[in-house]
């Protein structure tokens, strides 16, 4: 059975993510360290849980969930995942820094295009992919059946969503994957987003003030 485990970084307050199982083997998701203290702390983090980092994965590539991309390839050797229509955020993403004078070194390794139509695998163990797209063109979250949870990025928050004045966003869109993928998940499942405290499906459906069930 998988963990999941959070901490925050940089200046935006990013949730960066380790999923782990028990073999120790983990995934990093979202790497948000900026600082090279941050960066200290995730591997320190790391150590303190006894992981193997095995995977890299962004569920989207905004300037702030990408930071600690190419620390983490530098330090574990680990190769990029994120889904294919994110390719151009991704591209865009130092232009985005520089913009919100937050520079960064962007990652120039090996990337690996997701799909929907596969798992994420962590050995045995296997995460959903749901293209949720709306915040960004290529936005995925990662469902848990077995550990009722889902890791939701930029698009659904706590009574909150994704900014969709961002280039390739779109709030229609946004609203359709928030119905279709994540409203369709059990209402106890606990989603756990790239911002902010984790909330429900069940409490998102009800007190969510942007997105509505239909």
């Amino acid at each position: 059975m998988l963990t999941l485990a959070s901490k925050i970084f940089n200046p935006v307050q990013e949730n960066t993510y380790l999923v782990y199982n028990e073999k120790n083997e983990a995934l990093i998701i979202d790497p948000g360290c900026y600082f090279p203290e941050e960066r200290q702390q995730l591997i320190e983090w790391i150590e303190k849980l006894g992981l193997r980092p095995v995977k890299l994965v962004n569920t989207h590539c905004h300037l702030d969930h990408v930071f600690g991309n190419r620390f983490v390839h530098e330090t574990w050797g680990l190769e990029l995942h994120f889904h294919a229509l994110e390719q151009k955020v991704f591209d865009f993403a130092p232009m985005a820094g520089t913009a919100w004078n937050l520079p960064f070194d962007q990652y120039e390794g090996p990337v690996h295009h997701l799909s929907e139509s596969e798992p994420l695998l962590l050995g045995e163990d296997r995460l959903k992919i749901l293209l949720t797209p709306g915040h960004s063109p290529g936005s995925i979250s990662l469902y848990s059946a077995e550990g009722n949870w889902v890791i939701a990025g930029d698009v659904l928050f706590r009574e909150s969503v994704g900014r969709t004045d961002l280039p390739g966003s779109d709030f229609n869109t946004l609203s359709e994957s928030i119905r279709a993928q994540l409203y369709s998940l059990p209402d106890e499942t606990h989603v756990h987003a790239g911002h902010g405290m984790p909330t429900t499906i069940g409490h998102e459906k009800q007190f969510n003030p942007f997105v509505k069930p239909t």
